[in-house]
């Protein structure tokens, strides 16, 4: 399916994130040294999802290429669930924005971009995972804490 055209927010540039884009959107998505780790993983998982159009994101560019935001989605395969026929769902991720940018408008028109690939695909669900500091953006665009949903969380397996 098609993806809104890339745009420009308060003097920066908006474009699909690409398969090359993985390192950052890594970088993003694990932003603090002690996660460094955890990186090369992620990269080499979203450059294929980005491929399969199993990621779709966005990133803000500077004037001179430099990537001082970025929002995500990952599309998962869910099934039809009651009242909604729609296999698909959504989940927003790696909404990101360099300090110094902050608060300009810039994450909103990012998630804006993320919602509207889900408009354009029929995706009703679409979730996230917030900080306490970003729930009034997620608020404001008709995002709701959900009472319904558990977590389990498995030990996870040694790497080799």
């Amino acid at each position: 399916m098609g993806s809104p055209a890339p745009g420009s927010v308060t003097g920066l540039n908006i474009r699909p994130a690409t398969p090359a884009d993985a390192p950052t959107i890594a970088h993003h998505r694990y932003p603090d040294e002690e996660d460094a780790a955890e990186r090369p993983t992620y990269v080499a998982w979203v450059g294929l999802a980005l491929e399969r159009d199993l990621y779709v994101g966005f990133l803000g560019i500077t004037g001179g290429g430099e990537v001082v935001a970025g929002a995500g989605l990952t599309l998962l395969e869910w099934g039809p669930t009651r009242g909604n026929p729609q296999p698909y769902r959504a989940r927003l991720v790696n909404v990101w924005t360099r300090p110094g940018f902050r608060r300009r408008g810039l994450a909103r028109e990012l998630v804006l971009l993320c919602l509207e690939i889900t408009r354009q695909r029929g995706i009703a669900h679409v979730s996230l995972g917030t900080s306490g500091v970003a729930r009034p953006l997620y608020e404001s665009l008709g995002f709701r804490a959900s009472k319904a949903e558990m977590v389990r969380h498995a030990r996870r397996p040694e790497r080799r």
